[in-house]
Parts: structure tokens; C-alpha cells; sequence
């Protein structure tokens, strides 16, 4: 059963920076594909990094001021965010999926298996 938790929220500074975890269990890593996706009050679902078979995308929101990373050992991934503002609060999801579709799909579209978030709140 795959299971992801994920941590590392909390409020920050407009500015400033945190870094979420998703700690994954009940598959392999080298064959899921994994995400990160928000949902902000008022706002639809963003698929915000997503990463498939080696090849990654970003929404244009956070390009350049976010980065994703893999821990295959750990089947841990990151999202670090840096140079936060206002806008990126919300909920922060970290998703995967087994089909190892192109990532721009599953940021558009979803993924399978879900985590139960972690609220990032950034103050102005």
C-alpha cells in the first residue's frame, strides 16, 4: 500500500524559505513518478513539481525560486522553497504515480496516490 506523509510546513516571512518533506513507503521509487501540488483558499488544485523518469517540471509560479529533490535511499523527496511570497500559501501535497506519464501531465492532471498535506503560510 503506498503511503506518503508529508512535513515542513509551517508560516514564513514573505522572502523567506522552508523546505517540506515526503517521506514514501509501499513502492519502489525508481518506478513511481512523484509531485508536489498545492491547493490555496479560493484557488484550484496547481500542480507546482513534478517529477517522472528522470525528466521534471515546474509551474511557472515558482520557477526559479523552487526545486525539487529525490532521496531513492530514504524514498524521500523535497521541495525547497525559497523567496516565498503571499501567494504561495496554501496546502502542499505530495503525490505519486506508477505510469510514469510526462511530468507537464501529471502537474496538469494529477496523480494516483495522495499525502494528507502540510499547510505552508506565508505572511506579507
Amino acid at each position: 500500500q503506498v503511503q506518503l506523509v508529508e512535513s515542513g510546513g509551517g508560516l514564513a516571512h514573505t522572502g523567506g524559505s522552508l523546505t517540506l518533506s515526503c517521506a514514501g513507503s509501499g513502492f519502489r521509487p525508481d518506478d513511481y513518478a512523484i509531485g508536489w501540488f498545492r491547493e490555496a483558499p479560493g484557488k484550484e488544485r496547481e500542480g507546482v513539481f513534478c517529477m517522472s523518469d528522470g525528466n521534471t517540471y515546474s509551474s511557472d509560479s515558482v520557477k526559479g525560486r523552487f526545486a525539487i529533490s529525490r532521496d531513492n535511499a530514504k524514498n524521500t523527496v523535497y521541495l525547497q522553497m525559497n523567496n516565498l511570497k503571499p501567494e504561495d500559501t496554501g496546502v502542499y501535497y505530495c503525490a505519486a504515480d506508477g505510469r510514469l506519464l510526462e511530468p507537464h501531465t501529471y502537474c496538469l492532471y494529477g496523480m494516483q496516490e495522495w499525502g494528507k498535506g502540510t499547510l505552508v503560510t506565508v505572511s506579507s
